[in-house]
């Protein structure tokens, strides 16, 4: 597996922290590599470290409370500054008694989790911001190239736009054998996993909803305009099950929700919200023969990849217009819309004119998957694949 330099880099700095270090994100997006690559460097200057998985069922049976985690540390422990790394700890209830505890007794934490209730309120507030805490999302395109190259086989941006960047998918050899990995551990992680954690009664329901919200990516919603969906074509419900149906998909990093920003009123209008996934594939899975919905997923990736960058993000709005995203990075900003193909005049004048009028102090930037490049004097054009290899707009 290639190393994660991205992501350690931001961490190896608080490693003698006594912050607690929260590694999330979505399941099998690869926090429990990045966290024993951590593991790893440590070791070179310390045998005080203890590892525990709680997805390892003799783990979680052995150890089930915070109670047991303490004593199963204190017992282990060797003087000085002990490194204790806890994966998916979100499995044990009382976790937080046990951080909170240990932090105190000369303990460097590390702990991984898929449900962002590691940064509730109250988790927050008992731990008064002794906590800091770091993203993992699934390979973007120049990850999945190292990876590809160090297993001795290709991956192309068609493939990526389709199938996506979960890690574990590249060591299958057949497309048939990714397609059956990715299925799986959609019900693993979108289904089973969430019906289980919330005590879901009306399955079917959850689960209908769930396709049409990983069907419908990089789209304007509300929580009123699900509801409507839902209501008219697949069953009966209330407003406020829709809301908490939506809640579990974020708290599970499945989804990401992100503001419109609105220029006239210059603040983010919370009503409308656009629904970007964590992984394309969750979108392709669902779709039949080969029916792949690439304009959508295009969009999705290019989200993904500017967060990976290090852009914060939202919708840009004005007079009734949208550009899918305002970027911002160290007082820059970036007007970034996004089509899989400009190639026809009248759809490259119809992308185009939504620059209009607009403050030209902004950089406006259009991505498209063309090999010709349409920059004008006002928008600069950048083909996906040159994007992709970017570090920075």
């Amino acid at each position: 597996m290639i190393k994660r330099e991205h992501y350690i880099k931001d961490v190896r700095e608080f490693y003698d922290s006594n912050l607690i270090k929260i590694i999330t994100g979505i399941r099998r997006c690869g926090k429990s590599v990045i966290l024993e690559q951590i593991m790893e460097e440590i070791k070179q200057k310390s045998s005080n470290v203890i590892y525990l998985n709680f997805e390892n069922k003799s783990t979680k049976l052995n150890i089930p409370n915070a109670n047991s985690i303490i004593e199963y540390v204190r017992n282990k422990k060797q003087k000085g500054l002990c490194y204790v790394f806890l994966d998916e700890i979100q499995m044990i209830d009382d976790w937080a008694d046990a951080c909170k505890t240990l932090r105190l007794e000369n303990c460097s934490i590390f702990i991984t989790g898929s449900n962002s209730k590691l940064l509730s309120s109250e988790f927050t507030t008992q731990l008064s911001g002794r906590f800091v805490s770091f993203r993992v999302r699934p390979f973007v395109y120049k990850e999945i190239i190292e990876y590809s190259k160090e297993l001795g086989i290709e991956t192309s941006i068609l493939d990526y736009l389709i199938y996506g960047g979960f890690p574990n998918r590249f060591e299958f050899k057949t497309k048939e054998g990714q397609i059956r990995y990715l299925n799986d551990l959609d019900e693993t992680i979108v289904i089973n996993d969430l019906i289980a954690r919330y005590k879901i009664k009306k399955t079917e329901l959850f689960k209908r909803f769930v396709n049409y919200v990983l069907k419908s990516n990089s789209r304007i919603f509300s929580a009123k305009s699900i509801y409507d969906y839902v209501n008219k074509n697949i069953m009966k419900c209330s407003i406020n099950t829709i809301m908490k149906y939506l809640n579990y998909l974020k708290e599970a990093y499945i989804i990401d929700t992100i503001n419109q920003y609105s220029v006239k009123a210059k603040k983010e209008l919370e009503f409308y919200v656009k629904i970007y996934n964590a992984d394309v594939s969750l979108n392709s899975i669902r779709c039949q023969d080969n029916d792949f919905d690439l304009t959508h997923n295009l969009e999705n990736i290019v989200y993904n990849e500017l967060l990976y960058m290090g852009y914060n993000v939202n919708v840009f709005s004005y007079n009734g217009k949208e550009i899918d995203f305002i970027a911002n990075k160290e007082n820059m900003k970036y007007l970034v819309q996004v089509a899989y193909t400009i190639i026809e005049k009248k759809t490259r004048d119809k992308e185009f004119e939504l620059f209009d009028k607009l403050d030209n102090s902004m950089q406006k930037i259009i991505i498209t998957n063309d090999e010709i490049d349409y920059s004008t004097s006002v928008v600069k054009h950048i083909k996906l694949k040159d994007f992709l290899l970017m570090e920075s707009l």
